[in-house]
């Protein structure tokens, strides 16, 4: 009841659902076989990145070892505490979290399971509704795009050759800089992710 997220890593899904977050072996698609559920109070979303899955709920993020796929364990030392994370996007060595009035949260992930916050941008309060977000790279480059709620689409350039002249490296620290906005006849609640080719 009340799916409303998945991510998939190998043969598993992760859904938040009422009940927290559901794991299901889908192995044979056709006969789904539930594996384990994580009593996590309002599930919001999750990402995958190696053996680790970060979930967003009302508490904050939290983080689980996925060493086993089908048996998370909790790694409490992992927990981000936030007012209102929605969902999320993991980088390389960065975690980005739509934060709703926070805006956009930068955590450092480079030690999984002890994260720090990097930072936090609203933009002077012009990014508080923030919903969903995608990192995606063009050519030198990195670019966040959230879901801004009520405020539209926004598009933030977190790394640059002009704003940075040393950012080279597997994973240069981001700064995020506001580049376009654009308004939308509702709120901006989600984004897709195009297909990486």
């Amino acid at each position: 009841n009340g799916a409303r997220h998945i991510t998939l890593a190998g043969h598993y899904a992760y859904i938040a659902a009422d009940a927290g977050m559901v794991v299901v072996d889908l192995d044979d698609p056709l006969n789904p076989r539930h594996t384990a559920t994580l009593p996590i109070s309002d599930a919001r979303a999750s990402a995958v990145q190696f053996r680790y899955l970060w979930v967003t709920d009302a508490s904050g993020v939290k983080l689980f070892d996925v060493t086993k796929l089908d048996k998370p364990v909790a790694i409490p030392s992992g927990d981000i505490p936030l007012a209102n994370a929605q969902r999320l996007y993991l980088a390389r060595t960065y975690a980005y979290v739509a934060a709703k009035e926070e805006g956009l949260v930068v955590v450092n992930i480079t030690n999984p399971e002890d994260p720090k916050i990097y930072s936090k941008e609203t933009f002077g309060g012009t990014m508080n509704d923030a919903e969903d977000v995608i990192v995606g790279s063009t050519n030198a480059s990195l670019f966040a795009y959230v879901a801004d709620g009520v405020n539209g689409m926004k598009v933030l350039q977190l790394t640059s050759p002009d704003s940075q002249p040393n950012f080279y490296g597997f994973s240069p620290a981001p700064m995020p800089e506001l580049i376009a906005w654009a308004k939308t006849k509702s709120p901006a609640l989600s984004l897709s992710k195009g297909l990486d080719r």
